[in-house]
């Protein structure tokens, strides 16, 4: 079914996002939006995880007090405006790898970060009866609402029962397609969406004409006055700009979704 994925391929997606993550952890980076729309995925239908613009050097022990991110992917500590760290990164892996088994995510999202910090917190998260027990298992440690306590360290997560069996080394992991990604590259539909910037599942806006927004009528030059002709062209990419952390001062009450 579309928009889910069954937990053998999760299974993968959830070690090479787990290993990412232990990774950029490893040297003190906080990525703070990992979701759905930041995973790129490779010829062969593997993960890369993409977009650092929330991200910032967290070394260990330290604290981030700054509510960012996307909300319903968002730790509780996170929504409440800190302190916290590395650890708020895992609670949204849990919240995606939940999302690609059922095609929802376990707690419906909230107009603001108050709102949704209450319904977080007052939720029992409940695993469907459809997940197996090591999937279930990893759901809830991942899921933790005391970040102490959570899933947090790449190491916990390779331990975990649902993994048996399950290679860690990217090379290997990487080395053998993921069939269904494959297959769904090559639905008859697949070019005509990705030419638009749509998802599998998304369906066009109705009435809108995507093919005459992205190939307009030309406009003959005789219906131009000579002297107020001009030729538009697209920026020039100008000079990559380091990333730099943003400086936290204690709690502040943003939210970036």
């Amino acid at each position: 079914m579309i928009g889910q994925f069954t937990e053998d391929t999760v299974r993968v997606f959830a070690a090479e996002l787990g290993s990412a993550l232990g990774f950029l952890h490893d040297f003190g980076i906080i990525h703070r939006d990992v979701k759905m729309e930041n995973i790129l995925l490779t010829e062969n239908g593997h993960l890369r995880l993409a977009d650092f613009g929330l991200s910032r050097r967290l070394e260990r022990g330290g604290r981030a007090f700054t509510i960012c991110g996307t909300i319903q992917y968002m730790a509780p500590e996170v929504l409440s405006g800190g302190p916290y760290n590395h650890a708020a990164d895992w609670w949204s892996l849990g919240i995606l790898l939940f999302s690609l088994v059922t095609g929802k995510f376990p707690v419906p999202p909230e107009p603001d970060h108050c709102s949704m910090l209450r319904r977080v917190r007052s939720f029992p998260y409940e695993m469907p009866l459809s997940f197996s027990s090591p999937f279930a298992l990893l759901i809830t440690e991942l899921l933790c609402k005391t970040p102490c306590r959570r899933l947090r360290t790449l190491d916990r997560f390779q331990r975990q029962t649902f993994f048996h069996g399950t290679t860690f080394d990217l090379e290997l992991l990487q080395r053998q397609p993921v069939e269904v990604i494959l297959q769904l590259r090559e639905r008859p539909d697949r070019a005509a969406k990705a030419r638009r910037g749509l998802t599998l599942s998304l369906q066009p806006l109705k009435g809108f004409d995507y093919d005459l927004l992205l190939s307009p009528p030309a406009t003959p030059d005789t219906q131009l006055d000579p002297d107020t002709r001009t030729h538009s062209a697209a920026p020039l990419p100008g000079p990559a700009i380091p990333l730099q952390p943003a400086q936290e001062k204690g709690p502040r009450r943003e939210v970036f979704v």
